[in-house]
């Protein structure tokens, strides 16, 4: 892949207990995956996991850990640009849009390329969760917003309303660093497409003091969708908001410091109870 041996920690070391039970593939033909499963043996439920802009598959490797332990399999990506396919357009603040709207329908050709593939037989496929974190997040809820297979969602550090974030209507809301044509923004927003997103399990995570991703922003778009499960008939607490005021990582976007361990417990509790509790 044109870039690959240029991008800075491509090379970065997995745990030993999460790399022997991971394979690296690529995926719908030129995808870089990283898929790690509880034991290659037995039928498991799998989770499909985005990074975010100018990150890499790599970086959340306690995440899969975490979820393999508890019965879950892992595949994670990377974005349109980024690790095993890097790109400097696209790591770019200016190419946040693009790369939206290009990884969206890598989503099912990733899946397809999984559930129809050689590990067919240890993935289930009546249990799958997709997520993602800031633009990894961004792509999972506008995927959303029409027919899938998937039976729950976990998203942080992001926000589904992305006319709000680039088109801020607070005076104080700081704003984005480059602009954005509306109409390309409306493509890819998840807001301007509600109408069809199936009401299903979300959980959102953010801290209240995020400086790349307002959380007022996000927060408009969670009570939205929650009117919007309301108004399908479904329970509008389903979709589930957990914050902290502040939590002391960069930018109050680059993870949740020290609350990170608790939004690890919290991400796995959600899958296990939706794709293992909701079906034993």
């Amino acid at each position: 892949m044109a870039g690959a041996a240029q991008y800075p920690g491509s090379a970065l070391r997995l745990a030993r207990a999460l790399d022997e039970r991971t394979k690296r593939e690529t995926l719908a033909g030129d995808v870089p995956a990283l898929i790690a499963h509880p034991d290659w043996e037995t039928p498991s439920p799998l989770v499909l996991w985005m990074h975010g802009r100018t990150s890499r598959k790599e970086i959340d490797s306690g995440r899969y850990l975490r979820l393999i332990r508890a019965g879950i399999a892992v595949c994670a990506i990377d974005l349109p640009g980024h690790g095993d396919r890097y790109e400097q357009r696209l790591q770019e603040p200016q190419g946040t849009v693009d790369l939206i709207a290009n990884a969206r329908p890598e989503v099912d050709a990733v899946l397809e390329s999984l559930l129809d593939g050689p590990h067919r037989a240890v993935l289930d496929r009546d249990r799958l969760g997709i997520g993602g974190i800031s633009a990894g997040g961004m792509v999972t809820l506008r995927r959303l917003c029409a027919p899938h297979g998937f039976s729950c969602a976990v998203v942080e550090a992001t926000t589904g309303w992305l006319e709000g974030l680039y088109f801020p209507e607070q005076a104080d809301q700081r704003r984005w660093p480059v602009e954005h044509p509306r109409e390309a923004v409306e493509a890819i927003d998840p807001m301007a497409h509600l109408d069809g997103f199936e009401p299903l399990p979300v959980l959102a995570l953010h801290s209240e003091a995020d400086e790349l991703v307002p959380f007022q922003v996000q927060a408009r778009f969670i009570d939205r969708l929650r009117e919007h499960y309301q108004a399908r008939g479904a329970d509008p607490e389903m979709v589930e908001l957990v914050t902290w005021p502040e939590t002391g990582a960069p930018q109050e976007h680059l993870g949740f410091g020290r609350h990170s361990n608790e939004a690890k417990n919290r991400v796995v509790e959600f899958y296990s109870r939706h794709l293992i509790g909701a079906h034993a």
